[in-house]
């Protein structure tokens, strides 16, 4: 994947060395270094130019990315792919529940990656999959995707500084009390084999969850529910601490008589976009199974 960007040198910005520009825009250290190894990659007015090199006021400065890195190991399969936005750096995809994110030993070629995978073979061009985030495999919703190693390792930065906001739906049954509220209850994993979670208060990992009660319907809640950590299985343990597990959870709830899997959504993605800086939001609309828990006149309730 190839891409080419241009950026016009500020007064503010002048004096500064090429890699301090860079790295002031969140360039990673690895991306920095990738880009060294090709002389064309840095070019200021049309120029090649080193990275340890002062910029002036009124250059033009040009990284072209050339990326050589490719998932051969992730096999092209024609599978449904939900493109809610798309440009030169960034995917974010609407995932449908049952769908694994990444391959695994007994996921070779029915998830994200592959249906990727064959998008991009179709038009010609080498894949890498780089995915700025994950969701369980019978989550639905929103989820982003880099296209190339800048857009990547800029996105891992602002996840790490908590600047990609998710906000999720979820579906518990009865009354939850209190209406809003924080959870903060530390997370690890279950001694023994699986992938079971547990709330752990002497060994855990630090893990907060907001969450705010939108409607009540058919014996059940809509909650919205916004991570401030991004542990794994985080929401459907922290509503399960509350005294109140995610309906059809398998793993940690297993009330299958409204729905087949965990009643979770990634409804809201919010972020800055990692190379113009332009405001991002994007919005999934509830499945259908989870509407059914509720019935359709869920779709009258104002989500904010």
């Amino acid at each position: 994947m190839d891409r080419t960007i241009y950026y016009c040198i500020t007064q503010a910005e002048n004096g500064l060395r090429t890699e301090q520009y860079l790295r002031r825009l969140r360039y990673s250290a690895e991306s920095v270094k990738q880009l060294k190894k090709e002389p064309e990659c840095i070019l200021v007015n049309q120029t090649p130019f080193r990275m340890n090199r002062r910029l002036k006021e009124g250059d033009v400065l040009t990284v072209r990315v050339i990326d050589p890195a490719v998932s051969g190991h992730v096999a092209a399969v024609q599978l449904p792919l939900d493109i809610v936005y798309e440009d030169e750096d960034i995917l974010v995809i609407h995932k449908p529940a049952g769908m694994p994110v990444h391959p695994s030993k007994t996921n070779t070629d029915n998830t994200l990656a592959n249906a990727l995978a064959w998008y991009y073979k179709a038009q010609g061009k080498p894949f890498c999959f780089r995915c700025a985030g994950r969701l369980d495999r019978d989550t639905s919703g929103l989820i982003l995707v880099a296209k190339h190693f800048v857009s990547s390792g800029i996105l891992s930065s602002m996840a790490a500084r908590r600047e990609i906001r998710r906000d999720y739906l979820a579906i518990s049954r009865g009354h939850i009390s209190p209406r809003e509220g924080t959870i903060c209850a530390p997370l690890s994993r279950r001694p023994g084999p699986g992938i079971l979670r547990i709330v752990d208060f002497e060994h855990g990992e630090s893990a907060v969850t907001h969450y705010r009660v939108l409607s009540e319907k058919n014996g059940h809640s809509l909650i919205l529910v916004t991570l401030e950590t991004g542990r794994t299985h985080q929401i459907r343990i922290h509503m399960k601490h509350l005294g109140f597990p995610l309906s059809g959870d398998y793993l940690y709830n297993p009330d299958m008589e409204y729905i087949s899997r965990q009643a979770l959504h990634s409804y809201r993605l919010t972020f800055t976009h990692p190379v113009t800086g332009a405001n991002m939001v994007f919005t999934a609309p509830l499945p259908e199974d989870m509407l059914r828990i509720l019935s359709p006149d869920i779709l009258r309730f104002s989500i904010s």
